[in-house]
Protein backbone atom coordinates (compact mmCIF):
# COMPACT_ATOMS: atom_id res chain seq x y z
CA UNK A 1 0.00 0.00 0.00
CA UNK A 2 1.81 3.42 -1.56
CA UNK A 3 0.28 6.17 0.85
CA UNK A 4 -0.65 9.67 -0.18
CA UNK A 5 0.75 12.25 1.73
CA UNK A 6 -1.03 15.06 2.52
CA UNK A 7 0.78 18.12 3.54
CA UNK A 8 -1.41 20.48 5.26
CA UNK A 9 -0.90 21.39 8.68
CA UNK A 10 2.01 23.09 10.05
CA UNK A 11 1.66 20.98 14.01
CA UNK A 12 0.65 17.87 14.87
CA UNK A 13 -2.86 16.55 14.03
CA UNK A 14 -5.84 15.44 16.75
CA UNK A 15 -8.26 14.00 14.42
CA UNK A 16 -8.62 12.76 11.19
CA UNK A 17 -12.51 11.77 9.74
CA UNK A 18 -13.96 10.38 6.08
CA UNK A 19 -17.39 11.66 5.24
CA UNK A 20 -20.30 9.01 4.50
CA UNK A 21 -19.42 8.23 1.05
CA UNK A 22 -15.82 7.78 2.04
CA UNK A 23 -14.68 10.51 -0.72
CA UNK A 24 -13.71 13.84 1.39
CA UNK A 25 -11.20 13.36 4.33
CA UNK A 26 -11.50 16.33 7.03
CA UNK A 27 -8.16 16.82 9.42
CA UNK A 28 -8.10 18.56 12.24
CA UNK A 29 -4.51 19.85 13.88
CA UNK A 30 -3.27 22.27 16.83
CA UNK A 31 -2.35 24.84 14.13
CA UNK A 32 -5.94 26.47 14.01
CA UNK A 33 -7.21 24.90 10.79
CA UNK A 34 -9.25 22.47 9.57
CA UNK A 35 -8.72 20.80 5.94
CA UNK A 36 -10.95 19.03 3.48
CA UNK A 37 -8.95 16.65 1.16
CA UNK A 38 -10.42 14.37 -1.52
CA UNK A 39 -9.67 10.57 -0.35
CA UNK A 40 -8.40 9.08 -3.77
CA UNK A 41 -5.81 11.92 -4.64
CA UNK A 42 -4.95 13.23 -1.61
CA UNK A 43 -6.04 16.83 -3.32
CA UNK A 44 -6.98 19.80 -1.07
CA UNK A 45 -10.65 20.60 -1.44
CA UNK A 46 -10.40 23.91 1.22
CA UNK A 47 -9.25 25.00 4.47
CA UNK A 48 -11.88 26.06 7.47
CA UNK A 49 -10.52 29.07 8.85
CA UNK A 50 -11.41 30.97 12.54
CA UNK A 51 -10.78 29.10 15.50
CA UNK A 52 -8.54 30.86 17.85
CA UNK A 53 -6.55 27.96 19.38
CA UNK A 54 -5.49 24.41 18.56
CA UNK A 55 -8.02 22.49 17.17
CA UNK A 56 -9.23 19.03 18.67
CA UNK A 57 -12.40 17.40 17.06
CA UNK A 58 -14.00 17.38 13.86
CA UNK A 59 -17.01 15.32 12.21
CA UNK A 60 -18.80 15.29 9.37
CA UNK A 61 -22.77 14.70 8.92
CA UNK A 62 -24.51 11.94 7.04
CA UNK A 63 -24.94 14.21 4.29
CA UNK A 64 -21.44 16.04 3.87
CA UNK A 65 -23.08 19.29 4.16
CA UNK A 66 -21.62 20.77 6.72
CA UNK A 67 -19.02 19.87 9.19
CA UNK A 68 -18.43 20.44 13.25
CA UNK A 69 -15.16 21.09 14.65
CA UNK A 70 -14.03 22.06 18.67
CA UNK A 71 -11.34 23.86 19.80
CA UNK A 72 -9.15 24.94 22.61
CA UNK A 73 -10.69 28.51 22.04
CA UNK A 74 -13.83 27.01 24.04
CA UNK A 75 -15.91 26.93 21.03
CA UNK A 76 -17.60 24.83 18.65
CA UNK A 77 -18.06 25.82 15.11
CA UNK A 78 -20.25 24.62 12.60
CA UNK A 79 -19.53 24.88 8.99
CA UNK A 80 -20.99 25.10 5.34
CA UNK A 81 -18.68 22.14 3.92
CA UNK A 82 -19.25 23.60 0.05
CA UNK A 83 -18.98 27.33 0.72
CA UNK A 84 -16.63 27.33 3.97
CA UNK A 85 -18.75 29.47 5.73
CA UNK A 86 -19.04 29.44 9.21
CA UNK A 87 -22.42 29.01 9.66
CA UNK A 88 -22.53 29.00 14.09
CA UNK A 89 -20.11 29.57 16.79
CA UNK A 90 -21.19 28.15 20.60
CA UNK A 91 -19.22 29.12 23.33
CA UNK A 92 -18.40 27.10 26.11
CA UNK A 93 -16.31 27.22 29.71
CA UNK A 94 -13.51 25.44 28.52
CA UNK A 95 -12.11 23.43 25.51
CA UNK A 96 -13.58 20.93 23.66
CA UNK A 97 -12.26 17.82 22.97
CA UNK A 98 -14.80 15.71 20.95
CA UNK A 99 -17.48 16.44 18.61
CA UNK A 100 -20.11 13.78 17.13
CA UNK A 101 -22.96 14.02 14.84
CA UNK A 102 -25.70 11.29 15.75
CA UNK A 103 -27.25 8.96 13.16
CA UNK A 104 -29.69 11.47 11.04
CA UNK A 105 -27.35 14.59 11.84
CA UNK A 106 -30.06 16.35 14.09
CA UNK A 107 -28.30 16.49 16.95
CA UNK A 108 -24.29 17.12 18.16
CA UNK A 109 -22.64 16.35 20.70
CA UNK A 110 -19.74 18.03 22.66
CA UNK A 111 -17.33 17.02 25.17
CA UNK A 112 -15.97 19.81 27.15
CA UNK A 113 -12.44 19.64 29.18
CA UNK A 114 -12.81 20.02 32.99
CA UNK A 115 -10.58 23.12 34.12
CA UNK A 116 -10.52 26.07 35.86
CA UNK A 117 -13.30 25.19 38.30
CA UNK A 118 -15.37 23.65 35.94
CA UNK A 119 -16.34 20.15 35.75
CA UNK A 120 -16.26 18.24 32.10
CA UNK A 121 -19.22 18.09 30.50
CA UNK A 122 -20.83 16.46 27.61
CA UNK A 123 -23.35 19.11 25.83
CA UNK A 124 -26.08 18.19 23.33
CA UNK A 125 -26.78 20.93 20.62
CA UNK A 126 -29.74 20.66 17.99
CA UNK A 127 -28.89 20.66 14.40
CA UNK A 128 -30.54 21.79 11.09
CA UNK A 129 -28.80 20.74 8.05
CA UNK A 130 -30.34 23.77 5.95
CA UNK A 131 -27.30 26.18 5.69
CA UNK A 132 -29.36 28.86 5.51
CA UNK A 133 -31.30 28.28 8.44
CA UNK A 134 -30.65 30.17 11.82
CA UNK A 135 -29.51 27.66 14.42
CA UNK A 136 -30.39 27.40 18.38
CA UNK A 137 -28.55 28.66 20.96
CA UNK A 138 -29.72 26.86 23.22
CA UNK A 139 -28.22 23.72 24.78
CA UNK A 140 -30.62 20.66 24.10
CA UNK A 141 -28.72 18.63 27.31
CA UNK A 142 -25.84 18.83 29.49
CA UNK A 143 -23.96 15.66 31.56
CA UNK A 144 -21.96 17.06 34.22
CA UNK A 145 -18.71 14.23 34.54
CA UNK A 146 -18.74 14.50 38.20
CA UNK A 147 -16.76 11.27 38.67
CA UNK A 148 -14.00 11.60 36.02
CA UNK A 149 -14.00 13.88 32.85
CA UNK A 150 -15.25 12.47 29.67
CA UNK A 151 -12.20 12.51 27.33
CA UNK A 152 -14.59 11.09 23.97
CA UNK A 153 -18.02 10.21 23.23
CA UNK A 154 -20.34 9.12 20.57
CA UNK A 155 -23.47 7.97 19.53
CA UNK A 156 -25.05 4.49 20.15
CA UNK A 157 -27.69 3.17 16.74
CA UNK A 158 -30.74 4.65 16.45
CA UNK A 159 -29.54 7.62 18.75
CA UNK A 160 -30.44 5.70 21.72
CA UNK A 161 -27.17 6.02 24.08
CA UNK A 162 -24.67 8.48 24.47
CA UNK A 163 -21.50 6.48 25.13
CA UNK A 164 -18.54 8.20 27.01
CA UNK A 165 -15.15 7.38 27.82
CA UNK A 166 -13.26 8.47 30.80
CA UNK A 167 -10.01 9.99 32.27
CA UNK A 168 -10.29 6.87 34.83
CA UNK A 169 -10.69 4.10 32.40
CA UNK A 170 -14.28 3.26 32.86
CA UNK A 171 -16.98 3.42 29.76
CA UNK A 172 -20.35 5.57 30.94
CA UNK A 173 -23.29 4.56 29.31
CA UNK A 174 -26.49 7.42 29.15
CA UNK A 175 -29.81 7.61 27.61
CA UNK A 176 -29.98 10.00 24.76
CA UNK A 177 -33.03 11.71 25.48
CA UNK A 178 -32.45 12.23 29.39
CA UNK A 179 -29.20 12.43 30.06
CA UNK A 180 -29.49 9.79 32.61
CA UNK A 181 -26.20 7.13 33.60
CA UNK A 182 -27.28 3.94 32.99
CA UNK A 183 -24.20 2.12 33.29
CA UNK A 184 -20.57 2.64 34.21
CA UNK A 185 -18.18 0.37 34.00
CA UNK A 186 -14.04 -0.31 34.62
CA UNK A 187 -12.99 -1.30 30.89
CA UNK A 188 -9.29 -0.14 30.84
CA UNK A 189 -7.13 -0.59 33.69
CA UNK A 190 -7.80 1.83 36.31
CA UNK A 191 -6.78 5.49 35.83
CA UNK A 192 -5.79 4.72 32.70
CA UNK A 193 -7.40 7.69 30.13
CA UNK A 194 -9.28 6.52 26.92
CA UNK A 195 -7.51 8.20 24.00
CA UNK A 196 -10.22 7.03 21.73
CA UNK A 197 -13.73 5.75 20.74
CA UNK A 198 -15.22 5.02 17.60
CA UNK A 199 -17.74 3.06 15.94
CA UNK A 200 -18.96 -0.30 13.87
CA UNK A 201 -21.17 0.48 10.87
CA UNK A 202 -24.04 -0.01 12.82
CA UNK A 203 -23.33 1.68 15.87
CA UNK A 204 -24.38 -1.50 17.83
CA UNK A 205 -20.85 -1.95 19.20
CA UNK A 206 -17.41 0.50 19.40
CA UNK A 207 -13.80 0.36 19.93
CA UNK A 208 -11.43 2.21 22.38
CA UNK A 209 -7.82 3.02 22.69
CA UNK A 210 -6.31 3.84 26.18
CA UNK A 211 -2.90 4.68 27.61
CA UNK A 212 -2.78 1.08 29.67
CA UNK A 213 -1.73 -0.32 25.79
CA UNK A 214 -5.08 -1.86 24.93
CA UNK A 215 -8.03 -1.63 22.52
CA UNK A 216 -11.14 -3.00 23.50
CA UNK A 217 -14.20 -4.01 21.35
CA UNK A 218 -17.38 -3.24 23.09
CA UNK A 219 -21.22 -3.89 23.40
CA UNK A 220 -22.74 -0.59 23.42
CA UNK A 221 -26.48 -1.99 24.96
CA UNK A 222 -24.33 -3.55 28.00
CA UNK A 223 -21.06 -2.43 27.87
CA UNK A 224 -19.78 -6.18 27.92
CA UNK A 225 -16.54 -6.41 26.62
CA UNK A 226 -16.30 -8.48 23.79
CA UNK A 227 -12.05 -8.59 22.68
CA UNK A 228 -9.22 -7.46 23.79
CA UNK A 229 -6.09 -6.01 21.59
CA UNK A 230 -2.97 -6.24 23.08
CA UNK A 231 0.03 -3.55 21.83
CA UNK A 232 3.22 -2.83 23.16
CA UNK A 233 3.16 0.79 23.46
CA UNK A 234 0.23 3.61 24.71
CA UNK A 235 -2.51 4.09 22.12
CA UNK A 236 -4.26 7.34 21.10
CA UNK A 237 -6.54 5.84 18.29
CA UNK A 238 -8.34 2.86 17.43
CA UNK A 239 -10.80 2.04 14.39
CA UNK A 240 -13.06 -0.89 13.07
CA UNK A 241 -12.67 -1.67 9.56
CA UNK A 242 -16.03 -2.66 7.01
CA UNK A 243 -16.23 -5.78 4.98
CA UNK A 244 -13.02 -7.45 7.03
CA UNK A 245 -12.82 -8.63 10.38
CA UNK A 246 -10.08 -6.12 11.06
CA UNK A 247 -9.13 -3.63 13.68
CA UNK A 248 -6.12 -0.84 13.29
CA UNK A 249 -4.42 0.80 16.43
CA UNK A 250 -2.17 3.70 16.68
CA UNK A 251 -0.05 5.22 19.22
CA UNK A 252 3.60 5.41 20.04
CA UNK A 253 5.67 6.79 22.83
CA UNK A 254 5.74 10.24 23.56
CA UNK A 255 8.54 12.30 22.05
CA UNK A 256 10.00 12.77 25.84
CA UNK A 257 10.23 9.31 26.47
CA UNK A 258 12.00 7.78 22.84
CA UNK A 259 15.08 10.45 23.69
CA UNK A 260 15.96 8.70 26.17
CA UNK A 261 15.62 4.99 24.55
CA UNK A 262 16.06 5.42 20.68
CA UNK A 263 13.57 6.70 17.70
CA UNK A 264 13.67 2.92 16.49
CA UNK A 265 11.36 2.00 19.65
CA UNK A 266 9.39 4.61 19.15
CA UNK A 267 6.79 2.19 17.47
CA UNK A 268 4.89 4.52 15.39
CA UNK A 269 2.90 2.14 13.29
CA UNK A 270 -0.04 1.36 12.65
CA UNK A 271 -0.95 -1.49 13.60
CA UNK A 272 -3.51 -4.14 12.09
CA UNK A 273 -5.24 -6.79 14.51
CA UNK A 274 -7.61 -9.94 13.43
CA UNK A 275 -10.79 -8.39 15.12
CA UNK A 276 -12.21 -11.81 16.22
CA UNK A 277 -8.89 -13.81 17.06
CA UNK A 278 -7.27 -10.77 18.93
CA UNK A 279 -3.98 -11.81 17.29
CA UNK A 280 -1.83 -8.70 15.60
CA UNK A 281 -1.38 -9.39 11.77
CA UNK A 282 0.74 -6.77 10.53
CA UNK A 283 1.90 -3.08 10.58
CA UNK A 284 2.54 0.09 8.66
CA UNK A 285 5.13 1.92 9.16
CA UNK A 286 5.67 5.72 7.97
CA UNK A 287 5.31 8.31 10.56
CA UNK A 288 8.26 10.18 12.27
CA UNK A 289 6.18 10.53 15.89
CA UNK A 290 3.06 8.98 17.46
CA UNK A 291 0.06 8.36 15.67
CA UNK A 292 -2.50 10.48 17.61
CA UNK A 293 -5.44 9.61 15.20
CA UNK A 294 -6.68 6.51 12.61
CA UNK A 295 -9.55 6.84 10.69
CA UNK A 296 -10.80 4.26 8.28
CA UNK A 297 -12.87 4.79 4.60
CA UNK A 298 -16.85 3.59 5.53
CA UNK A 299 -16.92 2.42 2.46
CA UNK A 300 -13.52 -0.27 3.31
CA UNK A 301 -11.13 0.97 0.51
CA UNK A 302 -8.67 2.19 2.78
CA UNK A 303 -7.94 4.27 5.60
CA UNK A 304 -5.87 7.53 6.84
CA UNK A 305 -3.38 8.10 9.96
CA UNK A 306 -2.47 11.39 11.43
CA UNK A 307 0.59 11.91 13.52
CA UNK A 308 2.69 14.79 15.83
CA UNK A 309 4.80 14.71 12.38
CA UNK A 310 2.04 16.87 11.11
CA UNK A 311 1.46 14.76 8.12
CA UNK A 312 -1.33 12.84 7.31
CA UNK A 313 -0.78 9.66 5.17
CA UNK A 314 -3.73 8.01 2.41
CA UNK A 315 -3.63 4.48 2.10
CA UNK A 316 -5.66 2.95 -0.20
CA UNK A 317 -6.04 -1.05 0.09
CA UNK A 318 -4.73 -3.29 -2.78
CA UNK A 319 -5.68 -6.56 -4.07
CA UNK A 320 -3.65 -8.68 -1.62
CA UNK A 321 -6.10 -6.66 1.62
CA UNK A 322 -9.41 -7.98 0.00
CA UNK A 323 -7.94 -11.43 -0.93
CA UNK A 324 -6.38 -12.17 2.70
CA UNK A 325 -7.85 -15.14 4.52
CA UNK A 326 -6.49 -14.91 7.98
CA UNK A 327 -8.74 -18.20 9.39
CA UNK A 328 -7.31 -20.59 6.74
CA UNK A 329 -3.90 -19.31 7.42
CA UNK A 330 -4.22 -19.81 11.46
CA UNK A 331 -5.94 -23.15 11.13
CA UNK A 332 -3.24 -24.63 8.75
CA UNK A 333 -0.94 -23.48 10.96
CA UNK A 334 -2.80 -24.80 13.99
CA UNK A 335 -3.03 -27.77 11.98
CA UNK A 336 1.05 -27.77 11.33
CA UNK A 337 0.73 -27.23 7.75
CA UNK A 338 2.56 -24.12 7.12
Amino acid sequence: MRPTLLQGHERALTQIKYNRDGDIIFSTAKDQHICAWFAHNGERLGTYHGHQGALWTVDVDPTSTIIASGAADNTVRLWDIRSGKCLKVWDFNTAVKRVEFNEDGTQLLAVTEKRMGFLGTIVVLDINLDVEAEQSDEKAMTITCEDAKATVAGWSYMSKYIIAGHEDGTISQYDAKTGEQLDNTQVHEVDTVITDLQWSSDRTYFITAGKDKTAKLVNARDLEVMKTYVADTPLNSASITPKKDFVILGGGQAAMDVTTTSTRQGKFEARFYHKIFEEEIGRVRGHFGPLNTVAVDPTGKGYASGGEDGYVRVHQFDKAYFDFTYEVERQAKAQGQM
